[in-house]
């Protein structure tokens, strides 16, 4: 294993620890994302409902940075579940638009979003098709869905 999948592996952890920290709910996925600089030390994290009902874990990372942080176009973004492309709550805006309006340019998942909230969720599509780099880390699917379980999947 390559040091950048074992590092991969490792944030992805974090990132499963943070989802564990989320208030649980019957509407919505428990969800944690690490914001991981180029020199490996991690910017931010978030999770979701961490400062609201609402907010998503991608969401809650970034609403704690400056916009056009100088860090963010050479991060990588960890999320336990894939970036949403629509919003259940229309007020607020996609995290695959976040990410890209951030200049994020590395993405990495353990599992897609199934259809329970949001039919039809393309994140991961979207950004690729901006040339966003999209890593899935499949094997760590079960452990990052783990919280989820009483929804249904």
């Amino acid at each position: 294993m390559s040091d950048e999948a074992r590092s991969d592996r490792g944030w992805m952890r974090h990132a499963i620890g943070l989802a564990r920290l989320c208030p649980p709910s019957e509407t919505a996925f428990s969800v944690g994302a690490v914001i991981v600089g180029e020199d490996g030390v991690e910017i931010i994290h978030g999770w979701s409902r961490e400062t609201d009902d609402k907010v998503h874990a991608e969401e809650s990372a970034l609403n704690k940075l400056e916009p056009g942080d100088p860090r963010l176009p050479h991060a990588t973004i960890y999320s336990t579940l894939e970036p949403c492309s629509t919003r259940a709550s229309q007020d607020r805006t996609p995290c695959t638009d976040r990410i890209l309006a951030s200049g994020i340019r590395r993405v990495v998942i353990a599992w897609r979003e199934p259809g329970t909230f949001v039919e039809n969720c393309v994140g991961v599509e979207r950004l690729r098709q901006h040339g966003i780099e999209v890593v899935e880390l499949p094997d760590l699917a079960e452990e990052a869905m783990s919280m989820n379980r009483h929804l249904k999947l």
